[in-house]
């Protein structure tokens, strides 16, 4: 019953879609009724063509036939050009808004929804499930509604020459029902399992493509290769007990109709049936009955459509029920002063989990700088990411200029802070598009040159045939790292905000580099507050005050100098890294 429900519901909801388009669906609804009732029409000319055409041998009925039939042609011919046009101009409205639509609400979904969902899962959500909601279900009203029409003209049809022998043949309606009640739960269910198997092959895919060098490097080859045709073939195992349930379930309704129509033979074989009809009659209800298979196989057919349809719907609109991002602040600034308390905050990434931070407590003054450091794990990454709200904290409070961080608008608050990552994200686009990402459209060509220089980005494209106009492929593919780094930083130098959050900012520099940046990173530092997460101690030895932790928690405070006089972990760390390094 929930099921029903949901699919009931799922259905609304599709047709929601369609309901801006309702006069193009309405006309290509009208010409598919059109296009069945003149193909009614040209059945119920038979008795007139044999009864007086040629029994009574009448050649003017005859000729009337030969005008007839082209004219009847063209006319059938432009309502299916029209009823296709309509319909699929419909199909490609909708998939197109549903596509953005699934597209701007995973940009407002949490980060949190991001990390537990595969990427090829959601690609493929957009790509191929949208796109299956348009194919299925513009082929399923198609069929259902001219071959629905024209069942309706050959059932009249047929109770105007025998309504006797037409209600024997109706004896296969409770039975096809049965069938296609069956068949489409069969159908729902194959269908939901193809729409999860073609997420498997775009993320296994996916992964591949991304790691590649991964793959090259360890022999993963074979591996690969293996994983993917175990999930190849699950997609093309599912698709054939698709085609499988459409043909069996089709050759059985047309073995039910068979049998009627023998029944209907044998009665029309009595004596006083024979005295009732002509032989223009008889020939018309039997050609009736025949032509009703062609359209009752169609409509079989479509259910498997439709379910598909439903199936990939269903998909859709779960991920549109997801809810957004929580944004209930409403205090905006222009530019925040900077200064930053983390109150007695413990946080876990899933409830079960142990905690990634656990009672962490540290003030960050106006344009102070502040180091985060300790091992991978530690929770470092974890304080950007609730500085953002990324994640929203559980327990405790963060403050941001005295004011609670949930009391902001979340687009204001993350105007507050230029992020720059080890793992930086390009985009396929010139280097000056890039360092201008996110950034207002009235932003000048001075102002990315600028910005370029400060990170020595000018460095390497100077050299460059385009400079800054240079393409930098998918993900910056035709950069190295350390370029790539050196253009997340310029783009921070650009957006000029008030706090910076450096996690891993000279992970990818080379010696050289690294020196240029830090010169560049401390010019940007002044009269900004920043939190640097390193895990090279050099790059960190002049913050006012450097954090070492471990385990979520926060083991040692306070100078370089202080620390290392300490002798604790944060001296460890130092010896552990200068001793490797001498």
């Amino acid at each position: 019953m929930d099921s029903q429900l949901k699919k009931k519901t799922t259905f609304k909801r599709l047709l929601g879609y369609i309901k801006p388009y309702k006069a193009a669906f309405i006309a290509a609804i009208l010409c598919m009724i059109g296009y069945s009732a003149i193909d009614t029409l040209f059945l119920s000319q038979i008795e007139t063509l044999i009864d007086d055409g040629l029994t009574e041998q009448d050649s003017n009925i005859l000729l009337y036939g030969a005008l007839f039939v082209p004219f009847i042609f063209i006319l059938r011919g432009s309502l299916n050009v029209a009823s296709s046009y309509f319909l699929h101009w419909v199909g490609f409205k909708v998939v197109t808004k549903m596509r953005q639509q699934l597209f701007d609400h995973m940009m407002k979904l949490p980060v949190g929804f991001h990390d537990q969902h595969s990427t090829g899962d959601l690609i493929s959500k957009i790509t191929y499930d949208t796109q299956q909601v348009a194919e299925a279900s513009s082929r399923a009203v198609l069929v259902l509604v001219k071959e629905g029409a024209f069942v309706a003209g050959l059932l009249g049809l047929m109770f105007y020459q025998s309504w006797q022998l037409s209600l024997v043949f109706l004896v296969i309606g409770p039975l096809v029902a049965k069938v296609v009640g069956v068949v489409s739960r069969r159908f729902r269910k194959v269908s939901s399992r193809i729409q999860t198997a073609m997420g498997n092959v775009t993320t296994t895919a996916e992964q591949m493509i991304n790691g590649h060098k991964v793959v090259i490097m360890h022999q993963g080859q074979k591996g690969e290769s293996t994983r993917f045709s175990e999930i190849n073939n699950i997609t093309r195992n599912q698709n054939m007990k698709l085609v499988n349930t459409r043909a069996i379930s089709t050759s059985v309704i047309q073995f039910i109709a068979s049998l009627s129509l023998s029944m209907v033979l044998v009665i029309a074989s009595f004596p006083e049936m024979l005295g009732e009809l002509s032989a223009g009659a008889f020939t018309t209800l039997l050609t009736a009955m025949i032509m009703l298979l062609r359209p009752l196989k169609q409509l079989t057919n479509v259910n498997s459509d439709f379910q598909r349809g439903i199936a990939a719907a269903t998909s859709v609109f779960a991920i549109l029920d997801e809810p957004i991002e929580v944004d209930k602040g409403s205090r905006v600034v222009d530019r925040a002063a900077g200064d930053i308390v983390f109150d007695d905050v413990t946080f876990s990434y899933q409830k079960d989990d142990e905690p990634a931070l656990e009672h962490i407590n540290f003030k960050v003054d106006q344009g102070k700088t502040v180091a985060l450091v300790g091992r991978s794990g530690s929770g470092k990454s974890t304080i950007s990411n609730l500085l953002t709200r990324f994640y929203d904290v559980e327990q405790g409070s963060i403050l941001l200029d005295g004011h609670n961080i949930n009391d902001y608008k979340l687009k204001c608050l993350r105007r507050q802070f230029a992020l720059v990552s080890q793992h930086v994200t390009l985009f396929n686009d010139t280097i000056a598009n890039n360092i201008a990402y996110g950034a207002s459209k009235d932003v000048s060509r001075e102002n990315i040159i600028k910005a370029a220089e400060q990170a020595y980005v000018t460095e390497f494209t100077d050299s460059m045939p385009k400079g800054l106009d240079t393409m930098v492929g998918e993900n910056g593919v035709m950069l190295s790292g350390g370029q790539r780094q050196r253009i997340a930083i310029a783009r921070a130098l650009l957006q000029d905000a008030p706090i910076l959050i450096l996690d891993e900012a000279t992970s990818a520099l080379d010696t050289e580099s690294e020196r240029h940046i830090q010169d560049a990173l401390g010019t940007l530092r002044k009269n900004r507050t920043a939190i640097v997460i390193a895990h090279r101690l050099s790059t960190i030895e002049n913050a006012d005050e450097i954090l070492v932790m471990d385990n979520g928690e926060i083991i040692e405070r306070g100078t370089h100098q202080q620390l290392l006089d300490q002798e604790g972990a944060y001296f460890q760390l130092h010896n552990l890294q200068f001793s490797g390094s001498a």
